[in-house]
């Protein structure tokens, strides 16, 4: 489990730079650099700006992350062992349009 940060405010599950999902899917089978990752999670946001979806009651701070980015030195076993994790891409549109900042190639 990671302390997560997400900056990606149009997304469903994004309250307060938190995750309210419970858990996110972090994508790049073949990433080299954080740019071929994604957020496999992200759902954008539909209507009210201030609207957010939630399968917790309340966004977590610390978040299990499953990983496919095999070439991250803080994937193990398909899991995420970073402490801190930032997803990056505000104002995407779709999952592709979101990184994991904090992939470090191996």
């Amino acid at each position: 489990m990671a302390e997560l940060k997400c900056g990606v405010e149009n997304c469903t599950y994004n309250k307060e730079n938190y995750c309210s999902k419970g858990d996110i899917m972090v994508g790049g089978k073949h990433a080299h650099k954080e740019e071929e990752t994604c957020c496999e999670s992200f759902a954008q946001r539909r209507g009210e700006t201030n609207a957010y979806t939630s399968s917790l009651s309340h966004p977590g701070k610390i978040i299990s992350i499953d990983c496919e980015a095999v070439k991250c030195v803080y994937n193990s076993n398909y899991k995420c062992v970073a402490e801190h994790v930032d997803i990056t891409g505000n104002g995407a549109g779709d999952s592709r349009e979101t990184a994991c900042a904090t992939f470090t190639e191996k």
